[in-house]
């Protein structure tokens, strides 16, 4: 079979997951992005993303143990370590720290039920209350060198990267594509949207998609007061709030809230912290951190896409294949997203809950 010709619209980690998985298979890969490499516009920058296989239902739990795989995959062939394995706690409300304790035990996942004063003899610098599970398969992502990593791995296997190069439109004759650009048009067999959140502005009129909320979300660091203290992945349920938290290396210790912040435009958002979010965290420091500063030394924002269910959307609908509005925790499961993706569009089926008529 003759390769394809394949446009990747997007270069965040889920354009460069397709990009690689697609180029390594022999097709002819052209990404384009519309801004800068590295750029803070959306939602795969920065250095650190959790690792975790925590999660109430047991498909998750599952998906992330496959994605585990093709990490490392990923770091054999880009010949770096890429994912820390710290360990990962779930914490808090005994409700939803069970309902995760038995997904984790459906999918055969080892884990430890902690006691509270067990977990905090093992992490001084944190405080527990209720159930605590520790998996320790979990921890964090290299997230800015794997994005990079899945980059180089497509360009060594031949695919093309084109950047700040804005896509004006995508338009359909037949069973091709093309993807008009301010002075070209590329013309394809597929085009992969990888494009988050402008997602919806690309596709409308194209593609029946699920409503895609896109919200800004607040992200803070806040140092150590022991430098050599060690830092599991958590996730603190309490109140009905998550907040989740993660060692950033250089940074330090990387807390937010999980969807809590307002609806936005990607293009005119004012890119600004929320000061109640700030808030609220620095408490959660004060609170249940005490091995931390409770000032933040860093703060940034980022964006989620997020489906009315959470799932993300892997499907086909002519020669244009919509790569999963990841709703807030898909970075984890980037690399296998980009196996799904180059299934797609050789012809396969993402699983039935990433289609668009799911």
């Amino acid at each position: 079979m003759a390769p394809r010709e394949v446009v990747v619209v997007g270069a965040g980690v889920m354009g460069a997951a397709a990009a690689w998985q697609l180029a390594k298979r022999g097709d002819n890969v052209i990404v384009v992005e519309q801004f800068v490499d590295g750029h803070e516009r959306g939602s795969s920058h920065g250095a650190s993303r959790i690792f975790r296989l925590g999660y109430p239902d047991p498909f998750w739990v599952h998906l992330g143990c496959e994605a585990l795989a093709v990490w490392h995959e990923l770091e054999h062939d880009a010949r770096v370590g890429l994912i820390v394995q710290t360990g990962s706690v779930d914490h808090g409300d005994a409700a939803n720290v069970g309902t995760i304790l038995a997904a984790l035990d459906v999918a055969a996942v080892p884990t430890e039920l902690l006691t509270p004063r067990v977990a905090a003899d093992r992490w001084p610098g944190m405080r527990f209350e209720g159930s605590v599970v520790f998996q320790a398969g979990g921890g964090r992502i290299a997230s800015g060198a794997a994005r990079l990593a899945m980059i180089e791995e497509a360009q060594r296997h031949g695919a093309v990267v084109r950047w700040e190069e804005p896509v004006r439109a995508i338009e359909v004759s037949g069973e091709r594509a093309r993807v008009v650009l301010d002075h070209e048009v590329l013309d394809a067999d597929t085009v992969v949207v990888a494009a988050g959140a402008w997602t919806s502005r690309l596709l409308n009129g194209l593609v029946d998609l699920p409503p895609l909320r896109v919200t800004q979300e607040s992200v803070f660091h806040f140092a150590p007061r022991d430098a050599h203290s060690w830092w599991p992945s958590l996730i603190h349920h309490h109140d009905g709030a998550t907040v989740y938290g993660l060692e950033t290396p250089g940074v330090g210790v990387k807390l937010a809230e999980h969807h809590t912040g307002p609806v936005v435009d990607p293009d005119t958002r004012d890119a600004m912290v929320d000061p109640g979010s700030r808030e609220r965290v620095v408490q959660f420091v004060e609170r249940w951190m005490p091995g931390l500063v409770p000032v933040p030394v860093d703060e940034v924002t980022c964006l989620y896409t997020t489906t009315p269910t959470e799932d993300f959307v892997i499907d086909r609908v002519g020669p244009v294949v919509v790569a999963s509005p990841c709703s807030g925790h898909g970075f984890k499961f980037a690399p296998l997203v980009g196996q799904m993706v180059a299934d797609v569009v050789a012809g396969e089926h993402a699983p039935e809950r990433f289609r668009l008529r799911r």
